[in-house]
């Protein structure tokens, strides 16, 4: 018997052998799988909140699930556009992304973020490789198309929100190399159009679709919020695609979640097995969501 070795064990590493067992049926039932995590809010922000995530990922792929890692950045576009003097202009809340703006979040996506983003994985004692659409002709996209309601005439009249896309063609080969080599691909979600232009696309579309071409088992969206809520502020941990029509036909959900319940419905309906609307600002909530029986968002299946 080793010293200091008794049958009355301290509750505490009781308690995290515990939570090893609890955690033993979903490393068994994902090991292998894929998980497509878009990674952005407030958690970009905060140093101890991105070594945190880093360390998430990390454990996911040590423990045999190949995480793939999308991420936004639009308050850093934001503020390097303000740096460098470029003006923007807005439709509908809508950034207008003109051929000087493209360029610039380019530069804030693929060149500042990504690699802040592979520098934490890295340090947590991962292995990220950092890419965008653009490497390998991996994320085919077209310009976005949309129109608005003339507030004056009434008229629907089409908006030019100038480089914005939208995936239409992912070819997996470079994300499945990576994975299968040890790495973890980490995306600036940028792709090229039809033209040979560079095309920005937003980071809920682009892994919602990167999930769906991978056939991911788990989309992951990390937000600011806590998840869905209802009238009374409560979470909603569960949702079909019905539910969600429901809840925003009756004023439940509105602005910036519909979008994201959008890429959800559109995850799940391609055939990943569940999206989830997750808090960002909650420390491993990811690790949480997965290998424990509460969970920790809101989850969307079909």
């Amino acid at each position: 018997m080793r010293p200091g070795m008794n049958h009355h064990l301290d509750p505490v590493l009781l308690a995290k052998a515990e939570t090893l067992t609890e955690a033993l049926p979903y490393l068994i039932r994902y090991a292998g799988a894929t998980f497509v995590v878009k990674y952005g809010g407030h958690a970009m922000g905060d140093p101890a909140a991105a070594e945190d995530f880093a360390q998430d990922i990390v454990l996911l792929k040590a423990v045999g699930i190949n995480p793939v890692v999308v991420h936004g950045g639009g308050p850093q576009i934001g503020a390097m556009l303000k740096t460098l003097g470029v003006e923007s202009t807005f439709v509908d809340g809508l950034r207008v992304t003109d051929a000087r703006t493209a360029r610039v979040a380019e530069m804030v996506l693929s060149g500042q973020i990504n690699k802040e983003l592979v520098g934490w994985i890295g340090h947590a004692g991962g292995r990220a490789v950092g890419i965008s659409g653009k490497d390998g002709n991996a994320v085919t996209v077209e310009k976005v198309r949309r129109t608005r309601i003339d507030p004056v005439s009434g008229v629907e009249e089409a908006v030019d929100l100038g480089f914005v896309g939208e995936p239409v063609d992912i070819d997996r080969r470079l994300f499945d190399t990576l994975s299968k080599a040890g790495m973890i691909p980490v995306v600036a979600p940028i792709g090229l159009g039809p033209d040979g232009e560079t095309y920005n696309v937003n980071a809920d579309t682009m892994a919602g679709a990167l999930a769906i071409a991978l056939g991911a088992e788990r989309l992951f969206l990390l937000t600011d919020v806590a998840g869905v809520l209802d009238k009374d502020k409560a979470l909603l941990t569960d949702l079909t695609p019905a539910a969600i029509a429901a809840l925003r036909t009756d004023g439940t959900i509105t602005g910036g979640m519909i979008p994201k319940l959008e890429t959800c419905v559109d995850a799940v309906e391609g055939g990943v097995d569940a999206a989830v609307i997750l808090d960002g600002r909650v420390p491993h909530a990811m690790l949480i969501e997965i290998f424990t029986r509460q969970g920790a968002g809101t989850l969307v299946r079909r």
